[in-house]
């Protein structure tokens, strides 16, 4: 790397689960130009996002804390109101262009409900509402009919939302080249989250009758939360078999096809314009999408891997062209802004340390620091949404899940044996002590974390009491 501070490209998409990339080996979905950036990067095998609920998750991203310590517990626009991200309170992104740096945001914002991109550190901002003006200026017959349940896309693939916001990337970033400064651009798709609606070729490109069920489908919800059985009555989709579900999911395969095309645009632009060796690009999630895994549709209401394990790559500039996996457990949105700024050369300025802390060592080394001397354990979280509130706090080893449920029956998953998450052990007497044992540690997090579901003597006296209620039957 030159002496030049380095160029940043970071890209991510809304709701995309961490299988559903062909680097991942797992479905069959068609993605060759992530795979190629894929293999030009470092693959962390073990991300996870720390809340899967898209607001919170985008506000935590560039603050670099967890959504409950700012108040950030579900998103501003859904059920009861609550706080955000505020424009005095630090970023990332801010440290970036008080640096020096050349900014600029393109697509979801999702981070303040009355503040845009541009009081947060970001000096220039195309947003979903001027995607929206376009298509209504060009194509104000079209009406969609099937919901949240998705259909195709009637417009030509090339104004379709993410070729759209492809090309205003690609505008973007010739400007920022011109300027002669070091740039940071942020990409946020919409995609894939639902509905989908793929466009074009994408459109048919999946068979339904070729897309496998996931390996949670087969959902019985014995022993699990009231709340996980009443969604599918929430959303009509209580009798639904695989067969209903597979044009769901084929479209969700297509559109993030699509996407992948869309993303393919940028980085070839990027390319060709000389730049690749001075930028390092991201790209991520928010966090997955159930899509009918566990036969439930969206993100709400629950902690499987299905909506918190995340794809998450960074290619650094000069990158040599072979792929580096890291199995080591990281947060791709908590540990992204330590990471940017250091690889920056810009000191983190702060009023609270971050909850993250910075992939460098993982980047730097072949081997990376051993587990012990990194983290053994991620923990991800949940407060509620539209269907009404619900709090969640998990914790996650190699081996097993445990989620705190503070209003319902807890869970327990052994990982090695049931991957899909299909049976609940925490009414077994076997794994009595493993419960306890990661309920103590999930309470020492969430504390070191300020989470206020343990800053109280109810909550904290049923998380460490060790009296484990099987209320399965």
């Amino acid at each position: 790397m030159n002496e030049r501070k380095p160029n940043i490209l970071l890209i991510t998409a809304d709701q995309l689960r961490y299988d559903c990339i062909g680097s991942s080996g797992k479905y069959p979905v068609h993605t060759p130009h992530l795979d190629r950036l894929a293999e030009q990067s470092t693959l962390f095998s073990q991300a996870y996002s720390h809340i899967p609920v898209c607001g919170p998750a985008r506000q935590s991203m560039l603050h670099g804390r967890r959504p409950e310590s700012f108040g950030a517990l579900w998103n501003y626009d859904a059920f009861l109101p609550v706080g955000c991200l505020r424009p005095e309170q630090f970023t990332w992104s801010k440290a970036l262009s008080d640096d020096g740096y050349a900014t600029a945001f393109l697509g979801k914002w999702g981070v303040n409900p009355d503040k845009d991109p541009t009081a947060f550190g970001y000096d220039a901002y195309v947003g979903e509402r001027a995607y929206q003006a376009f298509r209504q200026s060009r194509y104000p017959e079209v009406a969609y009919a099937n919901g949240f349940l998705g259909e195709t896309d009637p417009v030509p693939l090339e104004d379709a939302q993410t070729h759209w916001f492809a090309a205003r990337a690609i505008e973007t970033m010739a400007t920022l080249n011109e300027g002669g400064k070091p740039w940071h651009m942020a990409l946020h798709f919409s995609e894939p989250h639902l509905p989908c609606r793929p466009a074009g070729r994408f459109a048919g490109l999946y068979d339904p009758a070729g897309i496998p069920e996931w390996d949670g489908f087969r959902e019985t919800f014995r022993g699990k939360p009231y709340i996980q059985r009443q969604q599918l009555y929430s959303w009509g989709i209580q009798d639904y078999e695989w067969k209903d579900w597979a044009p769901i999911v084929a479209r969700y395969y297509g559109i993030i096809s699509q996407l992948d095309e869309a993303v393919g645009r940028v980085l070839a632009a990027l390319e060709g314009s000389g730049a690749a060796d001075d930028t390092i690009v991201i790209f991520t999630a928010d966090h997955g999408d159930m899509c009918g895994s566990h036969r439930m549709l969206d993100k709400h209401y629950i902690l499987y891997d299905d909506v918190v394990r995340v794809p998450f790559m960074i290619r650094q500039p000069g990158a040599s062209g072979k792929r580096k996996t890291s199995p080591q457990f990281v947060y791709n949105l908590l540990d992204l802004g330590p990471t940017l700024l250091e690889l920056a050369g810009v000191a983190a300025v702060s009023e609270r340390p971050f909850h993250g802390r910075s992939l460098v060592p993982l980047l730097r080394s072949d081997d990376g620091p051993a587990r012990d001397e990194w983290r053994d354990c991620v923990v991800a979280t949940y407060n509620g949404q539209q269907f009404g509130l619900f709090t969640q706090r998990m914790i996650r080893t190699d081996a097993w899940k445990y989620v705190w449920n503070l209003t319902d029956v807890d869970e327990l998953y052994d990982l090695k044996q049931d991957p899909a998450e299909l049976a609940n052990l925490i009414g077994s007497e076997a794994h009595r002590g493993l419960a306890a044992e990661l309920r103590g540690r999930l309470y020492a997090l969430l504390r070191a974390d300020e989470d206020p579901a343990v800053d109280n003597e109810w909550t904290r006296r049923q998380l460490l009491s060790g009296a484990i209620v099987d209320n399965r039957d």
